[in-house]
């Protein structure tokens, strides 16, 4: 699939104080045929417009739970667009001359949301920053085969330097010797970059075996130690 320079013209609003414990931010970002508007809380999205949907969506960062944003703001993010196309074509006719510059991701990882358990559900992490313009397309494989069902990307994050961060999740459940790749594909780059993780014995398959079997030892241990000072004693009496 072709890919699209989507933010030609990007507007940002960052809310912080040097004292403060959590930041705020608001993206507006369009081109000639896409566009984004969301808002951000400490580095995470927490919600955003989609514009192919015609609805705004919830995303909430685990850390502050669920909310429900105030009505309206799909309606406003609309006429925040408005705004930005038409800036969109002024900056356009002062700036042809500027070649757009492309930064290749300087960082792909590969991770998983939980500590991996046998059978239970699980979500697998791609997270790709340091990468202008935004966006990348992230593919997702197991056992070599394509996987669409349960997959999800985020919207772009711009980064301090200008750079943007998105991250995309798989919905798996790990099974012994299965292969997971997130493959990430930008303008920048003549070649994917793909990232591979195995599901290996280390996993734990029953999180009881371990605990129980160190108790029974100890348990063990014990009650020898006991049995042998007891036994001492009662020599020690005899003797004297």
């Amino acid at each position: 699939m072709k890919m699209k320079e989507l933010f030609l013209f990007l507007s940002c609003v960052l809310c912080v104080s040097a004292d403060a414990l959590h930041s705020d931010i608001a993206i507006n970002g369009c081109s000639d045929s896409d566009g984004e508007f969301m808002y951000g809380l400490d580095g995470e999205e927490k919600w955003y417009a989609d514009f192919n949907k015609h609805t705004g969506v919830d995303a909430p960062p685990d850390f502050i739970g669920s909310f429900n944003y105030q009505e309206g703001a799909y309606e406003n993010a609309v006429a925040n667009q408005q705004i930005c196309r038409a800036n969109l074509k002024v900056d356009s006719k002062g700036m042809k001359d500027f070649p757009l510059e492309h930064d290749a991701p300087s960082g792909v990882m590969i991770y998983t949301r939980d500590e991996v358990e046998f059978g239970e559900e699980n979500t697998l992490i791609c997270h790709v920053t340091g990468f202008y313009p935004a966006p990348v397309n992230v593919s997702w494989t197991k056992n070599e085969q394509k996987v669409t069902q349960g997959s999800s990307i985020n919207v772009p994050y711009p980064n301090k330097d200008g750079t943007f961060t998105q991250i995309s999740r798989l919905e798996f459940t790990p099974q012994l010797g299965d292969i997971y790749s997130c493959k990430v594909q930008h303008l920048a780059l003549t070649q994917p970059l793909t990232k591979i993780y195995e599901v290996e014995a280390s996993a734990r398959s029953d999180p009881g075996v371990g605990p129980s079997v160190f108790c029974g030892v100890g348990l063990t241990v014990g009650l020898f130690g006991v049995a042998a000072g007891t036994f001492f004693l009662i020599k020690g009496n005899e003797c004297s």
